[in-house]
């Protein structure tokens, strides 16, 4: 008996733990700051906005893999990413294909603190060039963090996770960080206003 108890428990704490974790993002998101540059939220699932973006050429895109890691590439228009596949092959897919075999329904473009699509017309030729190649893969010190990195820098470097391929964005743009919802539609994004 007691333990029926205990879940039906469980589930409305976890349900109030995640009420109060919405009502603390939302007023994050709300709150975008203009100051010194910092990281901001990461791509949620959970809490996507409502402002969606249309990513342009050289702009880093993120989608959720099993809840566990981050995959992310850059945007190189024309409905096409440039990704390191597992298999260690640069290669450019479809936004669909992107999402393939992920968690995911969404993905991310990185933004600034206006919705803003931090981008660059040689990230995306950077991109471009290294379509076609092979890099040795591995899951923590070749992977496609390190690749977007290379696109973004032209440095090589061991980018073992998401959360560390944020910490060097910031300082790079000089600005606060937020991964904004993308659409590629531009007519319907034009209707989506953030609240």
């Amino acid at each position: 008996m007691a333990l029926p108890a205990l879940i039906v428990l469980a589930g409305a704490l976890a349900a109030i733990e995640y009420h109060d974790h919405r009502k603390s993002v939302q007023r994050q998101r709300h709150r975008r700051p203009d100051g010194p540059a910092g990281l901001a939220l990461a791509p949620s699932q959970w809490l996507p906005g409502q402002r969606r973006v249309v990513p342009k050429p050289g702009a880093v895109l993120a989608c959720h893999v099993f809840g566990v890691v981050e995959h992310t590439g850059i945007w190189l228009g024309e409905n096409a990413i440039a990704e390191l596949h597992g298999s260690g092959l640069v290669r450019a897919v479809s936004v669909n294909r992107f999402l393939a075999r992920r968690s995911g329904a969404t993905v991310f473009c990185l933004c600034d603190h206006l919705h803003q699509p931090l981008a660059s017309e040689s990230v995306a030729q950077r991109a471009a060039a290294a379509l076609f190649t092979y890099r040795d893969y591995h899951l923590t010190r070749n992977n496609c963090h390190r690749f977007v990195w290379h696109c973004l820098s032209g440095e090589e470097r061991a980018i073992t996770s998401f959360a560390a391929l944020n910490r060097l964005l910031a300082p790079h743009f000089g600005d606060h960080l937020y991964w904004d919802p993308v659409c590629l539609d531009q007519a319907v994004c034009g209707s989506v206003r953030s609240d």
